[in-house]
């Protein structure tokens, strides 16, 4: 299993800061997306110092950013100063799990009617990736590219107000689902996605909602018992 240890490296995707962005804006996205993503691991612990060294700027920025991820229950700060993914439950596992085919389920069945043919064919060019991605097994891609996949699908719909709810579902999954990722022998077995654009083009608003929580259930298809779940979050360094 891939877990961190204290002396693990970590490998954080940096991008180029736009100028009409701060340092502490930037600072922020990057930490958010690598919390979301799973490149933070559960298990390694982090200082302000070694983030501010990997980002290549001062700490206060660091700080900063990590407060708001604090405050959106992505990061832990704890007593000495150090960073850490926190603490995981199988009952809070499972309960984010719920909540994200819940929420997800209804966001993509109000997106429905909105989807056009690009939007549709966005969605099909994005499904290719992953399967590249699942073909090189490049868990990072995979993590990101189904993200993108789910948020081009939802955000279809111009009227959407769920997407910060789901996104602060993804954070708090992000750690945990890479791990999840990477014990999946035939991860996605059934290509739920092909499922949902079937739907889409059929105008099947029953049958995306099925699509979309299948393959969110498969995701976690490691955790099909609770003895599994425990042993999971218990490795995961819970």
């Amino acid at each position: 299993m891939q877990i961190m240890d204290k002396k693990s490296p970590i490998h954080i995707t940096i991008s180029k800061r736009d100028d009409s962005v701060t340092i502490t804006q930037w600072v922020y996205k990057t930490l958010r997306n690598a919390v979301m993503y799973g490149e933070i691991l559960p298990g390694r612990a982090l200082t302000i110092r070694e983030l501010a060294g990997i980002l290549d700027v001062s700490p206060m920025p660091v700080r900063e950013a990590l407060r708001q991820l604090a405050a959106e229950n992505a990061l832990d700060i704890q007593g000495n100063r150090r960073v850490m993914v926190p603490k995981m439950t199988a009952m809070k596992f499972n309960e984010l799990c719920e909540a994200r085919i819940a929420i997800e389920s209804h966001a993509a069945a109000r997106a429905l009617p909105y989807i056009d043919s690009a939007q549709l064919q966005q969605l099909r060019s994005l499904d290719k990736l992953i399967d590249k991605a699942q073909e090189d097994n490049d868990l990072a891609q995979i993590s990101i590219l189904n993200q993108n996949f789910h948020r081009a699908l939802y955000t279809a719909n111009p009227h959407q107000v769920t997407l910060p709810l789901i996104e602060s579902l993804w954070l708090q999954l992000g750690p945990f689902m890479r791990l999840a990722t990477s014990q999946l022998e035939e991860h996605y077995l059934v290509d739920r996605h092909n499922e949902a654009m079937t739907a889409i083009e059929k105008k099947d608003a029953f049958a995306l909602q099925i699509a979309i929580a299948a393959d969110i259930r498969e995701g976690i298809a490691f955790a099909g018992t609770p003895e599994m779940l425990h042993a999971f979050i218990e490795n995961a360094g819970a």
